[in-house]
């Protein structure tokens, strides 16, 4: 089991930010997302396993977003960024990092985003399965 926290603001930009070339037909990373990208990537690189994991996993992960006016510590967070295209940025990440061979792998996924007084990214990986 691999389980660590990471503070930050955690990126609002997310992985369906790309944008399109028209005259090339490309698609290409706007630098916010880049940007968002290498942030994630420089804090993964402290808890990166010493070999790739293998096999199914199941992977929890709560994004801890910065509190604003009116909202309490823990309350969930029902706004943008959109979870699913969050998770997918740093899903992208993990895998570019080495923490397993393909994110395929994740074969149970829980995630949720709060408003926090200590904001970032709590991560736990675990093998399932045989």
């Amino acid at each position: 089991m691999i389980e660590f926290f990471m503070s930050m603001n955690p990126p609002t930009v997310t992985h369906q930010e790309k944008q399109v070339n028209f005259k090339n037909k490309t698609f290409y990373e706007p630098p916010e997302l880049k940007q968002a990208r290498n942030k994630l990537i420089g804090h993964l690189g402290k808890f990166k396993p010493s070999r790739k994991l293998r096999g199914s996993l199941r992977l929890y992960v709560k994004w801890c977003y910065p509190m604003r006016n009116s909202k309490v510590d823990g309350q969930y967070k029902d706004t943008k960024p959109d979870l699913d295209n969050a998770q997918k940025l740093l899903q992208d990440c993990m895998t570019s990092v080495g923490f397993w061979c393909d994110d395929a792998q994740i074969a149970s996924l829980i995630c949720e985003k709060f408003w926090a007084d200590i904001p970032g990214i709590y991560i736990r990986v675990e093998k399932i399965g045989r």
